[in-house]
């Protein structure tokens, strides 16, 4: 399987880069270009491990590259890296020598992250993973299976091996990272019990002919949740894969297990991406089921209970419980033999496994190519290995999957490359994404966050059909508290219909939500994905919602917007910005035209009540329904001015005659909105600071929040169209 390797991108990059900047190190050494340029190239390279033997079965040693041809699909491939292993040496050194800091350590790889890469040197050593996969396991099985790790531990471990234990139960659990200390390892193994199993054993497919009898009024269709069992060790298997795939070196994975049974084609899916995962990490599966060797009665063992109907007594017994033992074993030699392992099925002397694995990867030679066929299909490329030599047999794995692309993805692989690319650390920003929010009072303690993304609609592509250009955007996106509990969720599809790209092209694209949250802090992530190439972009904040309890002046955010459209959302009752059927589109970027109207929209909460206030003066801006207060303010009534300022360089430029609101307007929260309207004609080009001003006269408090507005001169009128005449 391909491995995305960058090492060669990144020497390349650096060569480039220091001899373009050579003239400046020699100048200013301490001083970097800002805008220097960053050149990446990533490079497919697919990696083979080859064990060479004698006819005698003995492991050659003296192999070079030259020696070695390697052919994918019958194409002879340049191989361009070449590795040797050589364990056994690291064997006959013996255990580590003491420092003065101690024994030297292994380091690290599955507990390291993008942030701490690996630090284990696995440079000629063996890499052994045991994974424990406890899920349906007996309390008989998990005892023979700790034991026998246990035993390989304690005998025939080797200086040169190095250890890690993983289990899968109702969570998959990481028990110790590689070493080679006996002792951490044993103590590990003992802390498994006979508990660990969960009881994912497949249940019954809805037939009740040859099932055991249970006393029940009908037998359960468990079909589905078969499926999600298969599926779900299986994913843990894909998982694992990607934190070994760090380290280039060949790695053994010893699969304790008691059966994978597939559901039709439902699992194919995840059996091939656990299989491609396994190749492109450069691990070998050893499967080894540990029922050992099974008899099957054919009234069915003496734990069960009798069969229903005629089975037992025709033989379609023992031939269900053949199948089905064959159907369970058959997964797991796919793992193996797709992999470059070895399974290990119907016996009980478990301790070959561990031989053949130590046997397997004692000395071996790493062959890399990049493969001369570019198409990511995704389909399965063979491989053929030769040697110079014709008394040597050579041990390789078959073949690989090659990668696919956006267009040779099928439904749920698109819905999975979201997913990964929302809980990765290192986003992709192929597509420029930019969002903003704004947050509004719903009651004491939950707060509405409006959030809005924009795409330049220059990145999206379109397709012409039927008189128009269609375009979809997937968007995907979670809000996480504290930067870890996910609280909200978003998953939508976009479609894009205009009767011309220019609409679109020229303008930007903008999705707006919302979310429901408590006051807090927050870490919101979207991803968008344009569905003609593929080509995804990342968005990532952080947003403080405020406890408003604790404020003198209890206010909303600043909406700032030049268009108003009618409100089409269901949830148009939850969105303050929603008024009278009318919804006010932010402007996130704060940039307008010299001909648009700016459109405000802020909330005042909790405002103060007095007694007999003054009467309001009459205002000069354009408002809606807060402008015109009662000649005569009734008693017990709130008293709320407002007005907008422009500054520019330190001066006031402009200012709206004040607006004062009498009445709570929305009372089911308790708030003043205020909707205000401004021209801005009168206003040069130029970049201002928005100030609104905000006063509670009763309370007397008070708040000044501003904001950096860009009026730019109004987009130049289209040409007309050229006409022409035929003679």
């Amino acid at each position: 399987m391909q491995l995305r390797r960058k090492l060669a991108s990144l020497l390349t990059a650096a060569a480039l880069a220091l001899q373009a900047a050579a003239p400046l190190l020699a100048q200013q050494p301490d001083q970097v270009p800002a805008n220097a340029p960053r050149i990446e190239v990533t490079t497919e390279l697919v990696l083979v491990n080859v064990v060479a033997r004698d006819k005698n079965g003995n492991l050659i040693r003296d192999l070079k590259k030259e020696d070695f041809t390697l052919f994918e699909d019958g194409k002879k491939q340049q191989i361009s890296a070449f590795d040797f292993e050589n364990v056994e040496e690291q064997a006959a050194a013996g255990a580590a020598e003491a420092t003065v800091s101690g024994v030297a350590g292994p380091g690290t790889l599955l507990r390291s992250d993008k942030k701490s890469p690996p630090s284990l040197d696995a440079r000629d050593r063996r890499l052994i993973l045991l994974f424990f996969d406890f899920s349906a396991m007996d309390p008989e099985q998990i005892d023979r299976s700790v034991d026998a790790a246990k035993k390989f531990i304690q005998t025939k471990i080797l200086p040169a091996d190095l250890i890690a234990l993983v289990s899968l139960a109702t969570n998959m659990r990481v028990g110790l990272d590689f070493t080679d200390d006996k002792t951490k390892l044993l103590a590990s193994l003992s802390a498994y019990s006979a508990g660990e199993g969960q009881g994912f054993d497949n249940g019954p497919t809805g037939s009740s002919e040859g099932a055991a009898e249970t006393s029940g009024s009908f037998t359960a269709d468990d079909t589905d949740f078969n499926t999600f069992s298969a599926d779900r060790k299986l994913l843990a298997l894909q998982s694992l894969m990607q934190a070994l795939g760090k380290l280039p070196q060949k790695k053994s994975l010893v699969l304790f297990s008691n059966g994978i049974t597939q559901s039709g084609v439902d699992n194919q899916s995840a059996l091939r991406a656990a299989t491609a995962a396994a190749v492109k990490a450069n691990v070998s599966i050893y499967s080894l089921d540990i029922r050992g060797l099974q008899a099957f009665p054919p009234g069915g063992e003496a734990q069960s209970a009798s069969l229903h109907g005629q089975s037992a007594y025709s033989g379609a017994s023992v031939l269900n419980d053949l199948n089905s033992n064959a159907a369970s074993q058959d997964t797991l030699a796919t793992l193996s033999s797709d992999t470059g392992g070895k399974a290990f099925f119907d016996s009980n002397d478990v301790s070959a496994v561990f031989s053949q694995v130590q046997k397997d990867s004692s000395i071996y030679y790493v062959l890399g190519f990049t493969s001369s066929n570019p198409l990511k299909d995704g389909r399965f490329r063979r491989l053929k290995v030769q040697v110079n030599r014709p008394d040597l047999k050579l041990d390789f794995r078959a073949g690989y999957y090659a990668g696919r692309d956006f267009e040779h993805l099928n439904r749920a692989d698109r819905e999975q490359q979201l997913e990964d690319e929302l809980a990765t650390q290192l986003s992709r920003v192929d597509v420029p994404l930019f969002a903003g929010s704004a947050f509004f009072r719903q009651d004491d303690s939950h707060y509405y966050l409006a959030v809005s993304l924009v795409i330049p609609g220059s990145q999206i592509p379109f397709v012409t059909e039927k008189d128009k250009d269609n375009a979809t955007i997937d968007i995907i996106g979670e809000v996480l508290a504290s930067g870890k509990l996910p609280v909200g969720r978003l998953r939508d599809t976009v479609k894009l219909a205009v009767d011309s790209t220019r609409q679109v092209r020229g303008k930007n694209v903008q999705y707006n939500t919302g979310f429901v949250l408590s006051p807090g802090s927050y870490h919101l992530k979207f991803v968008v994905r344009e569905n003609q190439t593929g080509r995804i972009g990342s968005f990532e904040t952080d947003v403080q919602i405020p406890d408003l309890r604790k404020t003198p002046l209890k206010m909303s955010s600043v909406v700032l917007s030049s268009l108003r459209t009618p409100a089409t959302s269901k949830k148009g009752a939850l969105n303050p910005l929603v008024r009278d059927q009318m919804e006010l589109v932010p402007n996130i970027t704060h940039v307008f035209a010299s001909d648009q109207h700016l459109y405000l929209q802020y909330e005042v909460y909790d405002a103060a009540k007095g007694k007999n206030p003054a009467p309001a003066p009459t205002n000069g801006a354009s408002p809606t329904a807060t402008d015109a207060p009662p000649a005569k303010a009734p008693r017990d009534s709130v008293r709320v001015l407002t007005s907008i300022e422009f500054l520019q360089g330190g001066a006031k430029i402009y200012e709206s005659k004040p607006v004062v609101a009498s009445e709570v307007t929305a009372p089911e929260r308790k708030a003043i909105v205020f909707q205000m309207d401004l021209p801005l004609q009168t206003l040069k080009p130029g970049l201002y600071v928005c100030q609104v001003n905000v006063i509670d006269d009763v309370a007397g408090s008070f708040s000044f929040p501003r904001l950096p507005v860009l009026i730019r001169q109004p987009a130049p009128a289209p040409p007309p169209a050229a006409a022409y005449s035929s003679r």
